[in-house]
C-alpha cells in the first residue's frame, strides 16, 4: 500500500490518518497472523510454543533431567525470546503439560496442573515444575545439525530457531487452535500411527489421493476415549476440503439398570455435564432420572451414574436426550488453517498437508545430512594435515622451536591450509604419543566410509526416501500408540419433546353440547357428575393419558388437535374450544377421542357412508383444523369409534327406520381422508331430505354384548345373535323386531 508523505515547512512528515491507520492496522494484522495464532506446517507450533520448548533445552530440561521450577523457564522465555505477559506465557506451557489437553504432550509436570473438570485450575508457576518429555525429541534432537535457520531474538542479543526441525507431522498429532484477524485455525490432533503410516504411503507412492491416506487416518483421534460418531463421508469430505465439523459423544453403559458414563468428549467437563443434568431435573423436565451421582476417582476418573425412575426407562433413548441436550455430545469445528513453509496462511487439504510437509522433512534431512558431511571433510582436511605433521615430526617441532611465525613457515613447507596448521599447532604434548598416529587412521578410514554414505545418499532421491521413510518407522515404533477416540455409527441425537417429559397420567376429556372442553385426572370421572353452564349439559367424554393429543371433529368434518394436559381442569366448567381453535362459520364439535397415532379409528357420516383411519392422519396443528371427512348433502358426522382388530371386528349400522345391518370391518378401505365407501345402503334423496339416516353406528369384536335401547325397552345380543342381520357391506339389512325399530342408542359391553 502506497502512502500519500508530505514533509512539511520543520521538516516534519506528515501522513493521512486513514492511511497510516490502514497500514498499522495491515502490519498488526500479519504479525498476529505470523507471529501469534497460527501453528507452522514444519513443526506445528506457534511461536509461543517453539519459544518455551527451545527455552526449556537450553536450560537443560530434557526428558533425563532434573524438574525445575515452572518460573524458572518462564522467566527465560519472557527475558530472552518473548517479550509478553509471563501469565499467558505460563498458561501455553501449562497446555503443553495437559494430557487431557494435549494428544501427545511436550511438557512433564510435576504439581497442580489443572484437571479435566477444570483445565485452568494449575496452580501459580512458582509451584509448579517441569521439564520437557521424551516427545519433544521429535522436535529438538536434529536442532544443532545444521537444519534450520535462525534469526535474532527481539533485542538482538541471542539467537532463536526460526521453526524446529520436527521428524513428524506435530501441526496433525497434536493440532490447535487460535483466532488471527480475519482468520482462524482449528486443528484436531491425530493418532501418531495412522499419520505416520499414511506419510509413509504418501512418500512410496507420491501420486497416492486422498482416498488412498483416508485407509490410513481414519479420522481425529482425541486425547479421550469418548466415540467420534460423524458420518464417514462427513469425515472424508472435511479432509477433502480442510474445513468442516467432527461430533463427538460419551461412552456409557448399564450398570444394574443404572446407566453409567465412562469417558466424556474432548476438552467437556464433568462437573459442568453434572449441573446442566441437574438443572433439567430441577426444572422437572427429566421426570424419568431419580438420581445423579458423581463416582469419579484415582481409578476411574470418569464415572458418573444416571438413576433412571424405573427398568422401564428406555436408556439409550434418554441418553439420546442427554446427547441433545447436554455437553455430552460436542461438535468440533475443523479448519485446517497454517502458515506453510512459504510463510503464508492457507488452509489446506489433507493430502496439500501431507506432501508440503514431507518437502519439509525432505529439506530438513538433506540439511542435515550436507551439514554432517561438511563436518566429515572438514575432519578429513585436519586429520590429513596431523597425519602429515606426524609424518614429519621432528622437523615440524624443530620449525615451531626455531620460527618466530612457525605458522607460515609450516604451510610453505608441508602444502598445508591455515586450518591444517592451526590444528598442528593447537596439538597437546600428550598427542605426540607413537599411537596418535594409529588413532588418526582409524579416525580417516572411518569419516571415510561415513563420508562415502552419505554421498550416496544426497546424490540419490531413492536412497533420501528410503532414510526418511525408516526414520518414520522408527519413531512410529518408539512414541506411537493405539487410537483413543474410536469411531462408530450411531443414532442421531434428539431432544424428547414436551408430551414425552411430561408424565403419562390417565385423563379423560369432556366435551360439552356447546363446545366447552376439560381434562379431569383418572378414567373414573363420570361427565354427568359435573357442573355445566346453563343451558349445556354433557356430550361426549374420551380417556387416554396425559401426553396424548385430544382430537376433536367438527362438524363440517374437520379434525383439530390440542395438547390435553393444557384443557382447564374439570373441577371447572372448562373453556370454549372456539378460544382456541377456529372452526368454520356455523360449524359445531361433535365429538373427542384419545389414542395413539397408529390407533385405528372408524369415520362416518349419517348418510351412510364411512373410512378407517390412523389417529395420526387426524392431527392437525392449525388453529383451522383438518379436513378429513367429506360430508354428502344434509348429511351429519358420526362419533369417531376406535377399533381393537380391523381383521376381525364387525361394523353395526342402524337406520332411523329400525333397519340394522352387520358386516366384517376389513370390506371398508382405510383412508387418510375423503367420503369413504357405502356402509349401509339409504335410497337416494332420503338423506338430503332428512327421511332415511344413520342414526347407531358401533364397532363389535366377536364376544362383545350389543344392547339396544328403544324407549323403556333394551334388547341385548352377541355378533352370533345377529347372524340374521348380516350381508355385505352396502346392503340395505334387516328391519328390527316390532317395539325396536325406533332406536334412541346402542351400548356395547366388553366381554
Amino acid at each position: 500500500m502506497t502512502q500519500n508523505i508530505t514533509v512539511n515547512e520543520d521538516g516534519v512528515e506528515q501522513i493521512a490518518l486513514s492511511s497510516y491507520s490502514q497500514q498499522a492496522y495491515l502490519n498488526y494484522s500479519m504479525y498476529v497472523i505470523n507471529d501469534r495464532a497460527l501453528p507452522h506446517i514444519g513443526d506445528g507450533l506457534k511461536p509461543v510454543q517453539r519459544r518455551i520448548v527451545y527455552a526449556m533445552s537450553e536450560l537443560g530440561l530434557k526428558a533425563g533431567a532434573k524438574f525445575k521450577k515452572s518460573a524458572r523457564t518462564i522467566g527465560d522465555v519472557i527475558g530472552k525470546f518473548h517479550p509478553h505477559g509471563d501469565s499467558a506465557c505460563y498458561e501455553a506451557m501449562v497446555l503443553m503439560a495437559q494430557p487431557f489437553s494435549y494428544r501427545y504432550p511436550l511438557v512433564d509436570g510435576q504439581g497442580n496442573w489443572g484437571s479435566p473438570d477444570d483445565p485452568k485450575s494449575f496452580a501459580a508457576m512458582r509451584y509448579t515444575e517441569s521439564k520437557l518429555r521424551k516427545y519433544a525429541d521429535l522436535l529438538l534432537s536434529e536442532l544443532d545439525m545444521g537444519t534450520v535457520d535462525w534469526k535474532l531474538n527481539f533485542d538482538g542479543t541471542l539467537e532463536e530457531p526460526q521453526i524446529l526441525p520436527a521428524r513428524l507431522p506435530n501441526v496433525l498429532l497434536n493440532g490447535g487452535s487460535g483466532i488471527a484477524v480475519g482468520m482462524a485455525t482449528d486443528i484436531p490432533p491425530h493418532n501418531l500411527r495412522e499419520v505416520a503410516s499414511a506419510c509413509i504411503h504418501l512418500l512410496e507412492n507420491p501420486a497416492a489421493s486422498l482416498s488412498d491416506l483416508l485407509l490410513h487416518i481414519k479420522g481425529p483421534d482425541f486425547p479421550t476415549a469418548a466415540e467420534i460418531i460423524s458420518p464417514r463421508a462427513d469425515i472424508e469430505n472435511l479432509y477433502q476440503t480442510g474445513r468442516g465439523s467432527i461430533k463427538a459423544r460419551a461412552v456409557y453403559h448399564s450398570e444394574g439398570g443404572d446407566v453409567v458414563i465412562t469417558a466424556l468428549p474432548y476438552q467437556v467437563s464433568g462437573a459442568k455435564v453434572l449441573e446442566q443434568i441437574a438443572a433439567q431435573m430441577q426444572k422437572k423436565k427429566l421426570p424419568m432420572v431419580v438420581d445423579l451421582r458423581d463416582e469419579s476417582d484415582h481409578e476411574n476418573p470418569t464415572r458418573i451414574v444416571i438413576v433412571p425412575r424405573s427398568n422401564r426407562i428406555d436408556a439409550d433413548a434418554l441418553m439420546l436426550h442427554l446427547f441433545a441436550t447436554t455437553d455430552l455430545e460436542r461438535t468440533y469445528r475443523v479448519n485446517f488453517n497454517m502458515i506453510g513453509t512459504d510463510g503464508r496462511p492457507q488452509v489446506k487439504d489433507l493430502r496439500m498437508l501431507l506432501v508440503e510437509w514431507l518437502e519439509f522433512r525432505t529439506v530438513t534431512v538433506r540439511r542435515r545430512l550436507q551439514n554432517r558431511l561438511d563436518r566429515i571433510l572438514q575432519r578429513l582436511h585436519i586429520l590429513e594435515g596431523l597425519l602429515t605433521a606426524f609424518l614429519n615430526i621432528d622437523e615440524v617441532i624443530h620449525i615451531i622451536r626455531t620460527e618466530d611465525k612457525p605458522k607460515p613457515v609450516l604451510m610453505a613447507r608441508f602444502g598445508l591450509s591455515d586450518i591444517q596448521a592451526e590444528a598442528i599447532l593447537e596439538l597437546k604434548l600428550r598427542h605426540l604419543a607413537k599411537l596418535e598416529e594409529v588413532k588418526i587412521r582409524a579416525e580417516q578410514k572411518e569419516l571415510d566410509a561415513e563420508r562415502e554414505r552419505l554421498e550416496q545418499i544426497l546424490g540419490s532421491a531413492a536412497r533420501l526416501k528410503t532414510l526418511i521413510r525408516k526414520e518414520i518407522t522408527q519413531d512410529a515404533e518408539d512414541f506411537g500408540d493405539a487410537r483413543c477416540s474410536p469411531l462408530v455409527h450411531r443414532t442421531e441425537a434428539q431432544a424428547f419433546s414436551e408430551t414425552e417429559l411430561m408424565s403419562t397420567e390417565p385423563v379423560t376429556v369432556v366435551l360439552s353440547t356447546r363446545g366447552w372442553a376439560r381434562a379431569g385426572k383418572g378414567h373414573d370421572l363420570d361427565p354427568a357428575t359435573l357442573q355445566y353452564k346453563s343451558g349445556d349439559g354433557f356430550k361426549f367424554a374420551a380417556k387416554g393419558r396425559s401426553n396424548q393429543n385430544a382430537i376433536f371433529i367438527d362438524s363440517m368434518g374437520r379434525t383439530y388437535s390440542l395438547p390435553s394436559h393444557t384443557l382447564p381442569s374439570a373441577r371447572g366448567q372448562g373453556e370454549p374450544l372456539t378460544g382456541r381453535l377456529t372452526p368454520e362459520s356455523g360449524a359445531t364439535f361433535e365429538g373427542v377421542l384419545m389414542a395413539d397415532d397408529t390407533q385405528q379409528v372408524l369415520l362416518a357420516s349419517d348418510a351412510g357412508y364411512g373410512f378407517v383411519a390412523k389417529v395420526a392422519e387426524l392431527q392437525s396443528k392449525n388453529k383451522s383444523g383438518k379436513s378429513v371427512l367429506k360430508l354428502p348433502e344434509g348429511s351429519r358426522v358420526l362419533t369417531p369409534l376406535l377399533i381393537k382388530d380391523y381383521a376381525n371386528d364387525l361394523v353395526v349400522a342402524i337406520t332411523n327406520e329400525g333397519r340394522l345391518l352387520m358386516f366384517a370391518l376389513a370390506e371398508l378401505p382405510e383412508l387418510p381422508r375423503g367420503k369413504g365407501n357405502k356402509i349401509i345402503s339409504i335410497a337416494s334423496g332420503r338423506v338430503s331430505e332428512r327421511l332415511e339416516f344413520v342414526v347407531a353406528l358401533c364397532v363389535l369384536s366377536r364376544s362383545d354384548v350389543l344392547t339396544i335401547h328403544a324407549g323403556k325397552r333394551h334388547l341385548s345380543m352377541k355378533p352370533a345373535d345377529l347372524e340374521h342381520y348380516r350381508g355385505e357391506r352396502g346392503r340395505r339389512g334387516n328391519k328390527l323386531p316390532r317395539g325396536f325399530q325406533n332406536v334412541d342408542r346402542v351400548e356395547v359391553v366388553e366381554a
